[in-house]
């Protein structure tokens, strides 16, 4: 799919990866529709947007709300007639001991990480089927592919996200609708581990915003099913993980990842996040 003059809805389109992603889509001739919570962060993106010389439109929602998504999609289908593209990537991430979590924030992370995304995929299937052409990304993690201790919510959600885009791409085969799945790893520069301030172990790495962007543009243009975006050596760790699992959590323990999850989950407790 080439993307000029597609319509790309993303949700998390804020703060974030989000305004990376929303650059590097529009920079390929895309129509940006930008989704959040934050009015004034969408207002801000857009701006930059169309400074540059690109379309871009905000419609502001609460994605934990059944009712917002539905409410998102039924404006921009009013606006456009269409939506080409879905991109899901907003999500909230809940650390710390699991055990110790409120219920209320496990609840949002479920349904901003998981059921927002297959909610919005519900109620643009339809059309996309019937214009039989589309292509919905949805933003998991490494998290998805190997649990990150301390990260249980958040990495069950973002695993879920995988296993059900996998379901339906085979489901949905033939319809003309594509589905890819992005697996970023720690992300530099912006978002929660950005604030954190905090460096991983040697042995995980991390990646760029811009190289997470320039992967959802790869994936759609060149219909790409997976990708992870990380160091070489955690994408052979999830290969080892997948074959021997109690040598994947013996590696976990050995790389420091245990570790510096504990220790990213206090920081992020104490500093409010």
């Amino acid at each position: 799919m080439r993307l000029k003059e597609k319509v790309a809805l993303l949700t998390g389109g804020s703060r974030g990866i989000g305004p990376v992603i929303a650059e590097e889509m529009a920079g390929r001739g895309a129509i940006m529709v930008l989704a959040a919570r934050s009015k004034s962060g969408l207002e801000k993106v857009a701006r930059r947007l169309t400074a540059q010389g690109h379309r871009a439109f905000i419609v502001p929602a609460d994605l934990s709300i059944s009712s917002e998504r539905k409410k998102l999609i039924d404006q921009v289908f009013k606006e456009f007639g269409r939506i080409d593209i879905l991109i899901n990537n907003a999500g909230v991430e809940t650390g710390g001991i699991y055990a110790e979590q409120d219920w209320v924030s496990v609840e949002e992370t479920m349904e901003v990480n998981l059921m927002a995304p297959m909610e919005l995929t519900r109620l643009v299937l339809p059309e996309m089927i019937k214009q039989n052409s589309g292509h919905i990304v949805n933003i998991s993690s490494a998290a998805g592919k190997s649990g990150a201790p301390y990260a249980a919510v958040y990495s069950g959600a973002k695993a879920g996200l995988a296993g059900w885009t996998r379901a339906l791409r085979l489901e949905l085969a033939g319809t003309g609708v594509k589905f890819s799945t992005i697996f970023p790893g720690f992300v530099r520069d912006v978002g929660m581990f950005a604030i954190c301030g905090m460096t991983p172990p040697h042995m995980v790495g991390s990646c760029s915003p811009s190289q997470v962007a320039e992967a959802i543009v790869n994936a759609i243009e060149k219909e790409k099913v997976e990708k992870i975006i990380n160091s070489q050596p955690l994408r052979y760790s999830f290969a080892l993980n997948e074959m021997f699992p109690k040598t994947g959590d013996w590696l976990m323990r050995v790389s420091g990842v245990i570790d510096f999850q504990h220790k990213k989950a206090k920081k992020m407790k104490s500093s409010g996040l």
